[in-house]
């Protein structure tokens, strides 16, 4: 009588390493959540987490950068402490700056999107200057969005006083997010394997 034993392959390695690599870019953004700002001009402060999102739509492209985003909305969700200051839970994604947290993981997808061409992932560092921070721009508008629609919603606020409390005044910090992010892509050092 003979036993033997058999591997099976639940998972693919390739659907392995990109869950991992969902959850380290998860992980970044609840450490960026920690920094964090207040903004005398918005109830809502600043934080990192945008360069994160950013990030993530980036290197991991449109389908797991999305993944990855809505992985961080779902540890917060569920007590993690990694909204901005440390928060949790689902009252984060009711509250006043749910809008934020909403848009992050269409912003990841439509960065991705853009970045890549679609949703095949390709190396960012081979992306023109233009579509690159054209991609982030087009993510910035829709976090913007999504955080002004949250203000009117959730806090009552007109939408020209939305757009200045939850857009206009976060514009300088954006633009450092932006530029920071071209810096990571563009740093060959960081990239290399």
């Amino acid at each position: 009588m003979s036993t033997g034993t058999e591997e099976v392959e639940l998972v693919g390695q390739e659907v392995v390493g990109n869950l991992g690599r969902a959850a380290l870019f998860a992980a970044m953004v609840g450490a960026f959540a920690y920094v964090s700002f207040p903004n005398p001009f918005s109830p809502a402060p600043v934080t990192l987490q945008v360069l994160g999102v950013f990030l993530a739509g980036i290197f991991l492209g449109p389908v797991w950068g999305g993944t990855s985003i809505a992985l961080y909305l779902a540890a917060g969700a569920v007590g993690a402490p990694i909204f901005q200051g440390g928060s949790a839970g689902i009252g984060a994604l009711l509250g006043s700056t749910a809008g934020y947290l909403w848009s992050y993981p269409v912003a990841a997808i439509a960065v991705g999107a853009i970045v890549h061409g679609g949703l095949t992932l390709g190396d960012p560092r081979e992306v023109g200057l233009v579509r690159l921070v054209g991609a982030m721009l087009v993510g910035t508008a829709i976090v913007y969005a999504m955080g002004i629609a949250g203000f009117v919603v959730i806090l009552g606020m007109g939408v020209v006083e939305a757009f200045f409390a939850g857009a206009a005044a976060f514009i300088p910090a954006e633009a450092f997010k932006i530029a920071a992010a071209v810096g990571i892509v563009r740093n060959d050092d960081l990239m290399a394997e």
